[in-house]
């Protein structure tokens, strides 16, 4: 099983909420994850985000893969 942390959409339409979520690379975007380790929101002016960084850094190492838009919005993975 490949397991990646990725967005998944929430919300109204037109806005831009996410979560960052673990879940198996084949299934759906808004699918059942296995773990939410946080949220997004991306707003005209700024952002908002949180994230467990301790989840995160067992995830990365237990083998998942953050997804390059996860990569950008979080920094450096190494940072964390």
């Amino acid at each position: 099983m490949s397991v990646v942390i990725r967005l998944s959409k929430m919300g109204k339409r037109g806005e831009g909420r996410y979560r960052f979520v673990v879940m198996e690379k084949r299934s759906r975007r808004d699918g059942e994850p296995i773990e939410t380790l946080g949220w997004y929101e991306k707003r005209e002016k700024s952002e908002n985000k949180e994230v467990n960084k301790e989840r995160f850094n067992y995830w990365i190492s237990k083998g998942a893969k953050a997804s390059s838009t996860v990569e950008k919005i979080l920094g450096k993975i190494d940072s964390l």
